[in-house]
């Protein structure tokens, strides 16, 4: 008897809705959805009701696990509009293995699924048990950045540098070492420096302070996937200032959303880096950047 203890995700991306609305028909029903009413539903019923309730990182990837005589199968499903990788492993196993041998990486096509492994006996003769965890990184393992003169991602006359490439506070981990952050009001129209395809976002985090535990996960942001498989990240957007779908193509220059001040941040501003997947580690790289007066240094302010 083989028996599935527990499945374990990686919860870390994508959006899930911050506001419940509330309305009642023509008829006196009253209604509640994760989207706002549409026209007709709205002048048949007046009065919308925002609830706003808390906003959790929404799943980058599920694990899904489905049972054949003897064995189980277990799938990757990836909810982003760009290539992932991931790792399953088990967290505990008795009498039961891998094929192939856990831990095993996988890379998912955007919107799709990949069988990661199947877990099947070791003795017949005895019970079996399992429980697996899912881990996963956005972009392509496989990616090759290309040399890239990214434009300015902010539609302002003056631009400030608050941190740039190693600073101290917040630019010292591989996921954020090549980051810059530029000083913006909030509000102010963020550009796509850079053409690709809207991969992942989040818009409903409405809070911001510099309790890391707190605040670390919770800043809005849109993540662009390049043709040479780097993304652009766009991070700490005003509650709601995200302009753009996942899925969505978009072109230099074009504006995809609001600068704000949420997540983990001690002020309004607005940070960019291009990050790339090294293998189940997701770090920043460096890059070039021009702005009206030409070539920008983003050294550090130590």
């Amino acid at each position: 008897m083989l028996v599935v203890l527990a499945t374990a995700l990686l919860l870390s991306a994508g959006a899930q809705a911050a506001k419940v609305y509330r309305w009642t028909d023509a008829n006196g029903i009253t209604h509640y959805g994760d989207r706002a009413p549409d026209k007709l539903q709205r002048a048949s019923s007046g009065h919308v009701r925002v609830i706003p309730v808390r906003a959790e990182p929404g799943a980058m990837v599920r694990l899904r696990v489905q049972g054949d005589p003897g064995s189980y199968q277990a799938w990757a499903d990836n909810t982003l509009a760009g290539p992932i990788e991931v790792m399953l492993r088990f967290d505990h196993s008795e009498n039961v293995a891998g094929d192939p041998i856990l831990p095993a990486r996988a890379t998912v096509p955007a919107h799709g699924s990949v069988l990661v492994a199947r877990i099947g006996m070791l003795d017949g003769t005895h019970s079996g048990q399992f429980e697996l965890r899912l881990d996963g990184i956005p972009g392509d393992p496989n990616a090759r950045p290309q040399d890239v003169d990214y434009q300015m991602p902010l539609r302002q006359r003056q631009q400030r540098v608050d941190q740039g490439f190693g600073g101290s506070f917040s630019h010292s981990d591989p996921q954020n070492f090549y980051a810059v952050d530029f000083a913006a009001d909030i509000g102010t129209p963020v550009l796509a420096a850079r053409d690709g395809v809207v991969m992942q976002v989040e818009s409903d985090f409405d809070k911001a302070g510099l309790d890391l535990e707190k605040y670390g996960g919770r800043a809005n942001y849109v993540r662009i996937l390049h043709a040479d498989g780097t993304m652009g990240l766009y991070a700490h957007l005003e509650e709601g200032g995200v302009l753009v779908q996942v899925g969505q193509h978009v072109r230099a220059g074009q504006q995809i959303g609001l600068s704000g001040n949420t997540g983990f941040t001690t002020g309004p501003h607005l940070h960019f880096a291009v990050q790339v997947n090294r293998g189940m580690r997701l770090e920043s790289i460096p890059f070039r950047m021009s702005g009206p007066q030409g070539a920008l240094s983003f050294a550090s302010r130590r």
